[in-house]
């Protein structure tokens, strides 16, 4: 149907797919669409994800841990196929209700804790292990700050434009440009913040970066919705700068390839169990011992 002939219903009604790329696990309604049961491993914390973004930030926090020496934030991390709807299995479901990766299960704690969205998992880490989040009760604030901006900003982004430009079956003017608009306009509100300061918070490198960078800086160094050029987004300097700082960090470029289901085949870690894994298990790995077996 033509954009400009559309006129709503009075009661909106599902009844048909939607289009595009996810049309077939896009529903109105919550809740499992099948048994099945999650995988529990070794460590102590379980995580079930992918490596969008928002899962980005979580793998990228338990390597940042681990690199500090924290032994306890060592991990499972087991694939989630979102576009095979694995998260509308009972078990998933049961850590998350609202059917989004990534969640968490800490089974280090009495009773097992479960937590999902993303923001709420890298607040609960850094409280347990007591780092990447300030002491100081103003520096505090603006981490928290900064935290949940992202949280509230990415939507435009991935939901809204990244929706409209990479995966909408037809491509409409005026939503891609209204979230065009917006998109630039909080990549602007990152550059002038970052024109003077290293990090999201100061000095001091925090889970406020954690959560911004898989977002934005994915979309600085064009891997996000292939929109780079499209926003131009290396003119926004100070962005730049604090994308390639971030992006140089080990432990960084660890949580990138977890659960990665695309790309360079020695960047797709696609379950994690241990730390010797990023040497053994990667899929170029896997697929040469398989051809040669």
């Amino acid at each position: 149907m033509n954009e400009a002939s559309y006129t709503p219903a009075k009661v909106w009604k599902w009844e048909k797919e939607n289009g595009g790329k996810f049309a077939s696990t896009n529903r109105p309604t919550a809740g499992p669409t099948h048994e099945k049961v999650l995988p529990i491993g070794k460590h102590p914390l379980q995580l079930y994800s992918l490596a969008t973004p928002n899962g980005v930030k979580v793998t990228v926090l338990l390597e940042e841990l681990l690199a500090l020496g924290h032994s306890g934030a060592e991990y499972d991390a087991w694939l989630i196929e979102i576009g095979d709807g694995d998260q509308f299995g009972s078990g998933f479901v049961e850590v998350n209700p609202n059917s989004k990766i990534p969640a968490l299960m800490d089974h280090s704690t009495p009773t097992p804790t479960r937590v999902f969205e993303s923001g709420a998992i890298l607040l609960y880490l850094a409280e347990k292990f007591d780092a990447f989040l300030p002491a100081d009760p103003a520096k505090r604030a603006e981490c928290l700050s900064w935290l949940f901006w992202q949280m509230g900003s990415a939507p435009y982004l991935g939901g809204g434009f990244g929706h409209f430009f990479s995966y909408a079956p037809d491509k409409m003017e005026y939503p891609i440009d209204r979230f065009a608009m917006e998109v630039k306009r909080q990549m602007d509100v990152l550059d002038r913040h970052l024109e003077g300061n290293r990090y999201m918070c100061g000095d001091d490198y925090t889970i406020a970066d954690i959560a911004i960078w898989p977002w934005y800086g994915a979309l600085v160094q064009g891997k996000l919705y292939d929109a780079g050029e499209f926003l131009d987004a290396r003119s926004y300097t100070h962005l730049g700068r604090w994308t390639d700082e971030i992006a140089g960090r080990a432990a960084v470029q660890r949580g990138r390839m977890v659960n990665r289901r695309n790309g360079p085949l020695e960047e797709q870690l696609r379950e994690r169990h241990a730390a010797s894994d990023f040497d053994t298990q990667t899929q170029d790995k896997i697929e040469g011992a398989a051809g040669e077996g």
